[in-house]
């Protein structure tokens, strides 16, 4: 069957003109790589995003585009002549990409591109009137019959020594396209994965987000695994393996942690609800989403448990691991350069990751104890509840019993609902505020005073007072004590 590739009309419209100012500037200019290969595959994005070759000087012409298009401009690797530019149009980002030659001519360019799916390029002359533009695709290596086949090949043997990145992303492109990595390639990145230690944490970090933002990152993480990649990029995996967790775990805790990811991303599949997709879908930062921060969670949650790993008398624990593995979490995502939101909703979900799971030892957990957990969770409440599910099913050791998993899901589910019901209740006025409780018990400015208002709000929330008066009253005992 015959390709016939068209450009969607809102799109050529924008090529058009990035084609016409490179004319003006005697420009050639190449489309190449992902938005060819997608094009092919019928691969819509709700943000698309473009690559472009140019013979040289490909950050001056972006910038100069950039002024034109009256739109967001970075340098994104100055020695190899490589800016990007973000324009929104309509309801869509767009994010185009302009890059030095690699080689001499576009030949020679393609020839130092990662994989032959890659390796695909267009000349913008004679391709933008609405017509088929298959005709004038440029693939040297191969790489349509690779696309139609579904295989990941390296262009050249010395790819990964040439960017030891594309090892990792080899396995994004198999997870998020279902293709299968050809058995070169996949030795060649088994021989050449001590070199990704050599690769900046910036670069790594937008490959993982990349693997946790698909549906399938358990079995991309799995694939990875198989070959020891993650070792090499989380070294600390290396002292989970092949530490038992007790009879409560049929797992040990490098291999429970790959599960929880797994059991995460089957409730995300079956979830049906509205408004836990809104909440996983919120952008964090730049583009990446809640859901994707909350893999990461799942990935790191039991990162602490090597260091607390104790026997008495004969039983095995992790006492304070989740402590534990808050710093290991924190320091992981400095090494990555995550945003400061991004590693405020790392913390939470790392630290109070086993907080439902208390809850749940209770079948009709306390209001208090209900409230202490949303005001501590936060915003991240949510998504624990749901990490929470994942870590309980991950467990199916001799001693986890059907009763107790049944309370589990029973006690988080209705958790679930009642943070869902909580965000569409306006939140009461506070009964008092800092100056008044300042000024009814003469005190100065201090944290006791932040403690009595933090008690009036929990006993607000779970009913014990309803005005000014019992309020007073409360502070006045907890001052009393002080």
């Amino acid at each position: 069957m015959r390709l016939v590739l068209k450009f969607a009309p809102e799109d050529r419209k924008l090529l058009k003109g990035i084609y016409s100012f490179s004319q003006g500037k005697r420009i050639d200019l190449y489309l190449v790589g992902g938005a060819l290969r997608d094009c092919i595959l019928d691969r819509d994005k709700d943000n698309p995003d473009y690559d472009f070759a140019i013979r040289k000087n490909a950050i001056g012409f972006g910038r100069a585009l950039a002024k034109k298009l009256k739109c967001a401009f970075v340098v994104l690797d100055k020695e190899h002549g490589s800016c990007r530019l973000v324009k929104k149009y309509r309801d869509k980002t767009y994010t185009f990409d302009f890059t030095d030659f690699r080689g001499k001519d576009i030949g020679g360019d393609l020839k130092h591109r990662d994989f032959t799916i890659n390796a695909i390029a267009l000349s913008l002359k004679n391709s933008l009137d609405g017509s088929d533009f298959s005709y004038a695709l440029i693939d040297p290596q191969g790489g349509i019959f690779d696309i139609k086949n579904k295989v990941i090949k390296m262009v050249d043997n010395d790819s990964f020594a040439e960017d030891p990145l594309r090892i990792l992303r080899a396995f994004v492109f198999s997870s998020s396209l279902g293709f299968v990595i050809d058995s070169k390639t996949l030795k060649a990145a088994r021989l050449s994965k001590e070199k990704l230690a050599l690769v900046s944490a910036e670069r790594i970090r937008e490959e993982l987000f990349k693997i946790f933002a698909t549906p399938k990152a358990y079995d991309c993480l799995l694939a990875l695994d198989k070959i020891r990649v993650l070792d090499i990029i989380f070294p600390e995996i290396k002292k989970m393996r092949r530490i038992g967790q007790g009879p409560y775990h049929h797992l040990d805790v490098w291999q429970h942690t790959l599960e929880t990811v797994r059991q995460l991303e089957f409730i995300f599949g079956k979830n049906k609800d509205e408004e836990i997709n809104a909440y996983l879908n919120t952008p964090i930062s730049s583009d990446r989403r809640r859901k994707a921060i909350l893999k990461f969670g799942a990935f790191l949650h039991d990162f602490g448990k090597p260091k607390t790993l104790r026997k008495d008398k004969g039983r095995t624990t992790f006492h304070g691991h989740e402590r534990v593995g808050l710093r290991i979490a924190e320091e992981i995502g400095r090494r990555i350069k995550l945003s400061n939101d991004e590693l405020h909703s790392l913390r939470k979900i790392v630290l109070w990751h086993l907080r439902p799971g208390y809850l749940a030892d209770s079948k009709n957990p306390t209001a208090r104890a209900k409230f202490r957990f949303f005001r501590d969770a936060g915003i991240e409440s949510l998504g624990i509840l749901l990490l929470s599910l994942a870590d309980q099913r991950s467990t199916k050791g001799p001693l986890t019993t059907f009763k107790t998993r049944q309370q589990h899901e029973k006690v988080v589910a209705s958790l679930i609902r009642e943070y869902l019901a909580k965000g569409k209740e306006n939140k009461p006025e506070r009964l008092l505020n800092g100056d008044e409780v300042m000024k009814r018990f003469k005190l100065p400015p201090s944290p006791l005073i932040g403690k009595v208002l933090s008690l009036i709000e929990e006993l607000q929330a779970i009913g014990k007072i309803k005005d000014k008066e019992e309020a007073f009253k409360a502070a006045a005992k907890v001052i009393k004590i002080k």
